[in-house]
């Protein structure tokens, strides 16, 4: 019995299948995918639960995920958009050019150490006490008020000043001209969309969707002698101690009579005055050059972030001081269940990027699991 439908669920499901064990897989959702579930809008795939981008150096992953479909050539390369002005993402020397007017990464270092001093100054010697004094110290003040502020702001629903240090660890800054988002080997798009190798992963097993493990628990608990369980952990265990929190996210997706709208798939909005936090137009993941005026229309989601409630859709969980022993009490509730083997984001409460999940699946040793 495997307990969603999403990338971990999927994986484990094609590992055990080719292993020879029956799978049943349900999921309480109308579609498999879990949040990488894409929907297609006129040709268009439309990432229903937000932007997912597959990035990797592991190259056993890639040709894992390769093996089922083939991935396109997109290159995340996102744009800040601060009150009009437009600032290539990550913190490069294209960033550094717009906002200062440098051209060498010598004057741009020297730009953003002058900046660091002064805040450096302020701190006389003691650790940064919040993510605002935290990220001043590591990119100055133009970067965090234009770049960082107003987005964190929006992501966290609360100012920068009493948000914690940690959230912000380290903010690389590369003296070079790069757009690309990521330093992996590997990064792209399944050609057709997500559904083409979620799909592929669960052929051989039994699907059931709109069955919700946890309302039909007894009845299904009893048809299987293993549990995969993905879901939410604190759920399992019917909240004993409380709700595990998170942030979610609210999207407002149309679909628009232009062939293109902002001419990139991702667009931040780091100002506090406009209230999303980033524009995805979904065309551009998959379509390229003469595609993208080909196809008619475009689609274009707004995301807002917002404070998760139980019955939303959790997203990002949020890993402070309560949290945290909160999940380790259901962690402990979770390691004495010898019949279940918890995996995913939602049931290890950690935010994973979707290589890791894959790399997560094919590193558990599937004939340990009878043993559990």
């Amino acid at each position: 019995m495997i307990v969603g439908a999403g990338l971990y669920g999927a994986v484990m499901a094609y590992r055990l299948t080719q292993a020879g064990k029956r799978c049943l897989v349900v999921d309480k959702r109308p579609h498999a995918g879990g949040n990488v579930y894409c929907e297609d809008v006129q040709g268009i795939h439309v990432h229903t639960y937000g932007a997912h981008i597959f990035h990797t150096s592991n190259k056993e992953v890639w040709d894992f995920v390769n093996r089922f479909v083939p991935f396109n050539r997109y290159t995340n390369s996102p744009i800040a958009n601060y009150r009009g002005q437009l600032y290539n993402l990550p913190f490069n020397m294209n960033t550094f050019a717009q906002m200062w007017g440098v051209t060498t990464p010598a004057e741009a270092q020297a730009k953003i150490d002058e900046q660091r001093a002064e805040v450096l100054a302020q701190l006389e010697g003691r650790e940064p006490a919040n993510l605002e004094e935290q990220a001043l110290a590591l990119v100055g003040k133009d970067i965090y008020e234009r770049l960082i502020k107003g987005y964190t702001e929006k992501q966290w629903s609360r100012p920068c000043s009493e948000l914690p240090a940690f959230i912000i660890r380290r903010l690389p800054l590369r003296m070079v001209f790069d757009n690309n988002y990521y330093n992996d080997l590997y990064q792209g798009i399944p050609i057709g969309g997500y559904n083409v190798l979620i799909d592929k992963l669960l052929e051989g097993a039994e699907l059931r969707l709109n069955t919700d493990f946890l309302e039909h628990r007894a009845e299904l608990e009893g048809l299987a002698e293993h549990i995969i369980y993905t879901g939410a952990l604190d759920a399992y265990f019917d909240y004993r101690f409380g709700h595990l929190e998170y942030r979610t996210v609210r999207f407002e997706t149309e679909c628009l009579p232009m062939t293109n709208y902002q001419g990139n798939a991702v667009i931040n909005y780091t100002d506090s005055e406009v209230p999303y936090t980033r524009v995805i137009e979904h065309k551009h993941f998959e379509l390229f050059g003469a595609a993208v005026e080909a196809c008619p229309v475009t689609v274009v989601s707004r995301e807002y972030s917002m404070e998760w409630k139980p019955g939303m859709e959790p997203y990002y969980p949020v890993n402070d001081d309560k949290n945290s022993c909160l999940y380790a009490q259901y962690k402990a509730l979770a390691d004495q269940e010898k019949k279940v083997h918890f995996g995913g984001r939602l049931a290890e409460y950690k935010y994973y990027d979707m290589h890791v999940i894959v790399e997560k699946a094919l590193a558990v040793d599937i004939s340990d699991l009878d043993k559990e």
